[in-house]
């Protein structure tokens, strides 16, 4: 892997959306990278530098790839030094504090008595419905209800060429069974972006423009799918009102996900972190 540039402490980036639930990234990926201990650490001076290096990386990627079954891309792989780092400075001030006496746990805990402190000084700002409102709209992706796709798929045994799915589309649009050639996948109210997910952007686009009804090979990666469209449920615009309880805890855990965040930015100021690239 090539060089990063170093993690400035007082940065912000954009982190990825699963990453920026309140409390997730301090105290579950936060809580499986520090399995680590005093590995990376342990020999400096821990009042002043951290060091975020291959070690780190490394752990990092694998819990990441447990988790999602694929290595991390850039930015992810950033926010995940980047969680690293944050549970790292909650944990140094727990022990200046002396957090530690009485409790001897590992790391998750002192990273957990330094983040209630934290938590005890927040203060939300008031809030209105005019706020709210504006809030609920800027996140509607969470609220609306997308659109939702049936459908099925003839999982064609053996030969997955453009000849091959065509030829076995036709024949069952003609009234051919599906037999012991094939198996047949049922997909119920399946969100658009789930189909993007497992098959891909063009496939999707595809299987949204086939006529309900109607087997149809389509291509994906370098095989061919043969796939039959049943039905599609438009998507469903969400509306403030009934949801207005669920938007102010959503606005509220927000609001203190980012306070909370904005704390432990502040308290990394007094340390230098080095970065060191993990080897090829």
């Amino acid at each position: 892997m090539s060089a990063q540039p170093n993690i400035d402490p007082t940065r912000t980036r954009a982190l990825p959306r699963w990453l920026r639930e309140p409390l997730l990234h301090f105290l579950l990926i936060g809580a499986a990278l520090f399995g680590l201990d005093h590995v990376v650490n342990g020999g400096l001076d821990k009042q002043s530098v951290i060091v975020v290096d291959g070690i780190v990386d490394r752990e990092a990627i694998k819990v990441f790839k447990d988790a999602r079954g694929r290595e991390p891309i850039a930015d992810e792989l950033y926010a995940l030094r980047r969680v690293w780092l944050d549970n790292e400075v909650l944990y140094r001030e727990g022990l200046a504090l002396q957090m530690d006496k009485g409790d001897k746990a590992i790391k998750d805990r002192v990273i957990f008595k330094s983040l209630s402190m934290i938590n005890a000084g927040l203060n939300l700002p008031p809030v209105d419905d005019h706020k709210l409102r504006e809030w609920f709209e800027a996140n509607r992706v969470k609220y609306d209800q997308p659109a939702r796709y049936d459908f099925q798929e003839a999982v064609i045994a053996g030969d997955s060429s453009e000849a091959a799915g065509r030829a076995f589309a036709a024949g069952l649009n003609a009234g051919k069974s599906i037999d012991t050639q094939a198996g047949l996948r049922v997909f119920q109210g399946r969100p658009y972006s789930n189909i993007v997910q497992s098959y891909g952007a063009e496939f999707a686009a595809e299987l949204e423009v086939t006529p309900s009804g109607q087997w149809r090979a389509i291509r994906q990666g370098d095989g061919w799918r043969v796939m039959r469209l049943e039905s599609i449920v438009p998507a469903q615009p969400a509306v403030f009102e009934p949801l207005r309880g669920v938007v102010l805890q959503d606005w509220t855990d927000s609001v203190m996900a980012e306070q909370r965040t904005a704390a432990v930015r502040a308290m990394a100021r007094k340390y230098t972190v080095k970065y060191e690239a993990t080897p090829p």
